[in-house]
Formats: structure tokens, C-alpha cells, sequence
């Protein structure tokens, strides 16, 4: 894939949003002190990275850091990451046996938290065995990175131990991610309780981090506050003091950001952007999208147990139509399942062309030569879902197939595909890998134990041919084992392929320092005013 980047300022009149929220004493307090004010959809409904719900992770991922973080590279006088280099975070050196299944790190001494903390090896153990025993997130992230259950161990003050079934090549990457978390236990066990022994419902609304920030107020559908941490042991972040309000309204984000009263905005849509490029008070800046806009099809359930029917779904639809009418061609069509500026991507075995007359005869081969009926549920968590449904339903009208655009909540969206539920025939989601490899991608999305599987596929050789791949530390080796898993997967076809949007991030035009992360969130300390 053609590597490209866009960069988006633009001209307008400004408009103005004062009445909307009570945001100039905050603009105005912006002025006189480095606060930085983010528009979001809501306030975080949690602050446990174990267990996300509505807004946890952009504003977990700003307190809570890895004992890894990947390197920093610069294209075209932008930063970025660099995922060919790991280099060490809050742990400043490793070692590892020569069968590649022992790690000792050893942890930077006097790296505080914000309530003045000291980080001992004590404090990583504690947040391995929460995960572990939570069994969500972060025992996912140990599972795929074949650490062994409760196999992390403090040897000594600030060395500690990690123990592995086999070698992993992505063990290190995983170690950057907010997850398993690293807390503050001098702090969070003041709040353990005989019914919470770990402390869950306060680390639900709370923090304790040796990260950037700390969470100093939670108004719930109002605003979240976060400070920055006074002993970070990188430095001092710029923006001191970052206001994170609710506007539920993506209209209403833009006219406020566009009136220059907030200075930044997640996730503007495709059409918003367009809109952007016009305007000179706001810089709009972008990076390859790691996340597929999908449509899944469940194959327990008919007619979708039929691999002809599904392999019909594909033929079906116009992804260089959906592309222009949707995306406005900000997007790179879907060919894998595995994003295209990964490692590993293999688009060779892509094989579904648009070919209605090819769609309608698998659907006859499979028994629905009149189509069928079907509800296409989608959420309301990404802009993209109402418009992508609506085109692809379209579509499929020529071909006999009935799909009715349905929306449903976020949560009953997340509650229908969950691993003991799963009964959603077919529905819009949106998943991608947040470490920066293509067996993790594999593994999450496609694996029979993978978390964002939200649709029962399971196939034997695809599990087989992942799991040998997270035991191999050969990267051509690892590359050509993805690559057979993703020629089966494509055949199987349990994905309605569409297009990988683009991601975007719309700021103030003074706001520089954005680096892309594979979790699509800014890290504010990143953040300065150039």
C-alpha cells in the first residue's frame, strides 16, 4: 500500500457556541494557565482499563503507562511511532533467558505517582494478578502474550519477574499498553474491602498512576478534570491541567472547536473534515486507520452458516462506491483482515470483486435463490455506522437480500456479541489491534478465544496457525504463517469487507506534537503550543 499522509487547514467565518455550555470561564482560565479543553462525546463512565466502558480509554491511557513504550520516529516532520523499536518506560533495562520464557526488569528508581508514591515491582505484581483474576482485558493481553497465570513475581524492590509458557515475539509490545495496569498500591489498598479485594469500585472512579495525569474531578455527563502528575519522570508535561467535557453532539464539537472554544476533537467525521479544510482556526491532522468498518455475519446462525451465502455478501457490495459516498475517499478499501500499514498484511488472497451476477448465484447455491430478510444492527459509537448500513443495504437489494438498517445502544451492542451471547445474525462493529503486530490482529479478531470474535467464527487451522505464530520469533516465518491464516479466513468470509476509514484529529491550530497510537487516542502529554 502507497504510503500517504494529509495535512488539512482550512477557512472560514467562525461560528459561535458560547450558548451551548458555560465554557468561557474555562477558555478564559485556558488563557492565564497551560489547560488544554477536549470536546467528547461524554465524561468517562469508568477508569478500570480491565474492564472499558463509554470514554474509559482516552482518558485511562494518560494515567496509566507500560513498563515498555515504543520508539519515536519523524516522517515528513511529523512524529510517530516506531514499531520496530521497544525501549524501556518505567522499567529502564531487561534481561531474558536463552529459552526466551524468563524476563527480569528492572524498574527506574524514583518514579513517583501523583499522591508521591514510589513504584516498586510490588505495584506491577499487584496489577498483573488484578487483571488475572478480573479475567477481561488485561488477562486477554497476558493470554495472547503467553504469560503464565499469575506468573509475574517481584524479586527484589524494583526487579521483577515475568514468566511465559513459550517465547513471544509481541510480549515486549505488550508491555507498553495501559493494561495490565500499574497502580499505586500504597493507595488503592486504603480502599480494599472483604466484598472488593481489589478495590475495584474505586478504582472504577479514581486513579493511582506513575503516569502523565491524574484524575482530580469526574462531574458524570458534565466534565472530567485531570492534572498533570508534579513527579512524572519524563518531565513535566506541558499542558498542566486538561478539561475533558461532554458534548454529545458531533455538531456541536465542531461549532466549539471551529469558535475556538475547545481546542480539540476525537475522531471528526469524513464530511467534517471536508468541512474543516476550510476553516483557518483549525488544523486537521490524520494516520492510517487500524480499524476495519465492518460488517459481521454470525456463522452460527442462518443463513449465515452457509460460507456461499457470506462469500455472496461480498460479492455483493461496491467498496469503491462506498468509499466515495461515504468516506469521501478517505479510506483505503478492505482486502484482509489485517490492517493495511501493519506488518504481515497480505492482500493477495483478497477475492471478492463486485459481481452481482456472481453474488446471485452463490445465494442459489445455497438455497436462497429469492434472497432473505435480515435485520443489520449497528450502535452509535463511531459516525460511520447509520451511513455505512444504509449504503451496504442498499446494495444488497439488488441481489434479493433484505438487511434493515436497525440501530440499537452501544451497550446492548457489546452485550449481544459477547463471548456467552454472541446471537447477533449480522451487525456493524468496529475493532482494530492496539499492539502494533499482525498475530495479535489475527488473534484478537479471528482466533475462537479472541475478545473482539464477536461473531462464533472458529476455525481449527486459523487457532493452529496463530497460535504457532505467537511462539515464533522468526518475523518472515511469523509474516507467512499470517498470511495462510489470512488466505482461510478470507475464503470462510465471515466479515462483510468494506474500507479502513482514515483516522482523524481535529485541534487548534496552535496545537502541535499529535503522535498516532495504535489505540487512536492522543496522549496528551504529547501535546504542546508550537
Amino acid at each position: 500500500m502507497k504510503i500517504r499522509r494529509r495535512n488539512f487547514v482550512a477557512t472560514s467565518a467562525g461560528l459561535a457556541a458560547g450558548a451551548y455550555l458555560p465554557i468561557t470561564s474555562e477558555l478564559a482560565q485556558a488563557q492565564t494557565t497551560r489547560t488544554l479543553i477536549v470536546a467528547e462525546k461524554g465524561t468517562p463512565e469508568g477508569m478500570d482499563g480491565d474492564a472499558l466502558k463509554g470514554n474509559t480509554q482516552p482518558c485511562v491511557v494518560q494515567c496509566y503507562e507500560g513498563l515498555t513504550r515504543y520508539g519515536r520516529t519523524t516522517r515528513d516532520g511529523r512524529p510517530y511511532l516506531d514499531p520496530t523499536k521497544i525501549e524501556g518506560h518505567l522499567a529502564e533495562s531487561w534481561t531474558v533467558s536463552p529459552d526466551g520464557k524468563r524476563y527480569v526488569f528492572k524498574l527506574r528508581e524514583g518514579v513517583k505517582s501523583a499522591r508521591g508514591n514510589e513504584l516498586t515491582s510490588a505495584d506491577v505484581e499487584w496489577g498483573w494478578n488484578k487483571s488475572f483474576a478480573q479475567k477481561r482485558t488485561g488477562n486477554f493481553i497476558a493470554n495472547v502474550s503467553n504469560v503464565v497465570p499469575n506468573g509475574v513475581k517481584a524479586l527484589s524492590k524494583y526487579e521483577v519477574e515475568f514468566n511465559l509458557e513459550a517465547p513471544s515475539a509481541i510480549f515486549l509490545n505488550a508491555l507498553t499498553l495501559y493494561t495490565p495496569g500499574i497502580y499505586d498500591t500504597t493507595e488503592v489498598k486504603k480502599h480494599i474491602t472483604a466484598d472488593d479485594p481489589w478495590a475495584l469500585k474505586w478504582i472504577d472512579q479514581n486513579t493511582a498512576a506513575f503516569g502523565a495525569y491524574h484524575m482530580q474531578e469526574l462531574r458524570p455527563n458534565e466534565q472530567a478534570v485531570f492534572v498533570a502528575n508534579p513527579n512524572y519522570f519524563r518531565g513535566a508535561p506541558y499542558f498542566e491541567r486538561v478539561v475533558f467535557r461532554a458534548v454529545p453532539s458531533a455538531g456541536s464539537r465542531l461549532t466549539l472547536l471551529k469558535s475556538r472554544q475547545v481546542q480539540w476533537i476525537e475522531r471528526p467525521s469524513t464530511q467534517q473534515v471536508v468541512d474543516l479544510r476550510t476553516d483557518r482556526n483549525v488544523k486537521v491532522q490524520d494516520s492510517f486507520g487500524r480499524s476495519m468498518a465492518s460488517i459481521r455475519m454470525n456463522v452460527g446462525i442462518k443463513p449465515f452458516d452457509d460460507k456461499r451465502v457470506r462469500q455472496a455478501m461480498n460479492h455483493a457490495v461496491d467498496r469503491a462506491l462506498i468509499k466515495k459516498s461515504v468516506f469521501f475517499d478517505l479510506a483505503d478499501e478492505a482486502r484482509s483482515i489485517v490492517p493495511p500499514f501493519l506488518g504481515g498484511y497480505d492482500p493477495s488472497h483478497f477475492k471478492y470483486p463486485f459481481d452481482q451476477t456472481k453474488a446471485k448465484a452463490l445465494l442459489a447455491e445455497a438455497g436462497y435463490p429469492n434472497g432473505f430478510e435480515v435485520e443489520l444492527l449497528y450502535g452509535n459509537e463511531y459516525w460511520w455506522e447509520e451511513p455505512l448500513c444504509v449504503q451496504v443495504s442498499d446494495q444488497l437489494k439488488a441481489v434479493g437480500i433484505t438487511a434493515k438498517p436497525t440501530r440499537i445502544t452501544l451497550a446492548d451492542l457489546r452485550a449481544r456479541g459477547a463471548i456467552n451471547r454472541m446471537d447477533m445474525p449480522l451487525f456493524a462493529f468496529e475493532d482494530g489491534p492496539i499492539v502494533l503486530d499482525p498475530v495479535y490482529s489475527m488473534y484478537l479478531l479471528t482466533h475462537s478465544k479472541g475478545v473482539s470474535n464477536r461473531a462464533r467464527y472458529a476455525s481449527p487451522v486459523v487457532d493452529k496457525l496463530i497460535d504457532e505464530g505467537r511462539q515464533t520469533l522468526d518475523r518472515e516465518k511469523r509474516y507467512a504463517l499470517m498470511g495462510e491464516a489470512q488466505r482461510v479466513w478470507m475464503d470462510d468470509a465471515p466479515w462483510l469487507l468494506t474500507v479502513y476509514p482514515t483516522l482523524f484529529e481535529a485541534m487548534a491550530t496552535n496545537i502541535v506534537g499529535w503522535t498516532p497510537h495504535p489505540d487512536d487516542h492522543e496522549r496528551w502529554a504529547d501535546l504542546k503550543v508550537g
